[in-house]
């Protein structure tokens, strides 16, 4: 490994740069989707749905507090915000939770399409390499010029290798992302819809 990247040359600095940033940045995300799985608590959400329905708004915010799912957390904004505007308060909420999820994710995306593009860097430097070497030595040293079309191979490889082994991880954590905003989007209907309900209750009340 160590020789390999000694033949690729300069442009293999980058790309191991690229690697050990995208590899840090994968785990990260991994564990963050794994705590977020860990504190699903969907018997709570709905738990808290069925206190909506009955107004019970106190009992809601102590079950709540301190919470660590983020479906809850927009929920709860919701609530404390419902006399004003709730779907403004949730938007706001799913808005830096959203945030939260798609932190890094810019970096990924600019290291699998930068990888590539490094790799080629070194072909071209590797291929400049080799046919410097043939015009001063001529055909006398092949091994040298073989030399600047291998650094061009391990660099192009490499940078093929990095933003492919990126590309799923990255895709991955795109479809959870998708799949939490359709959660988001579902959840905040229905609390919206039950205090739809509610307040058009109040309304019959008071105008009976």
């Amino acid at each position: 490994m160590i020789e390999i990247v000694k033949n690729g040359g300069l442009a293999m600095l980058p790309l191991i740069i690229c690697s050990l940033i995208s590899l840090a940045i994968i785990i990260e995300r991994f564990l963050f989707w794994i705590f977020i799985k860990i504190n699903s608590h969907q018997d709570i959400i709905f738990e808290v749905l069925d206190l909506a329905r009955d107004s019970k708004w106190d009992k809601i915010k102590n079950k709540t507090q301190g919470t660590k799912n983020y479906i809850l957390r927009i929920l709860v904004s919701g609530i404390l915000h419902r006399e004003y505007s709730m779907e403004k308060a949730m938007e706001a909420a799913a808005h830096d939770e959203i945030k939260k999820m798609k932190k890094y994710m810019g970096i990924l995306d600019t290291i699998i399409t930068a990888a590539p593009l490094l790799g080629i860097l070194g072909t071209v430097l590797g291929i400049i390499m080799s046919f410097e070497i043939l015009g001063t030595q001529g055909i006398q040293e092949p091994a040298s010029v073989t030399a600047g079309i291998a650094q061009a191979l391990i660099t192009t490889a490499t940078g093929l290798a990095i933003a492919i082994f990126t590309l799923f991880p990255y895709n991955y954590f795109n479809t959870k992302i998708e799949n939490a905003i359709m959660n988001m989007e579902k959840y905040t209907t229905s609390l919206e819809v039950v205090f739809a309900r509610i307040y058009l209750k109040e309304k019959e009340l008071i105008s009976s």
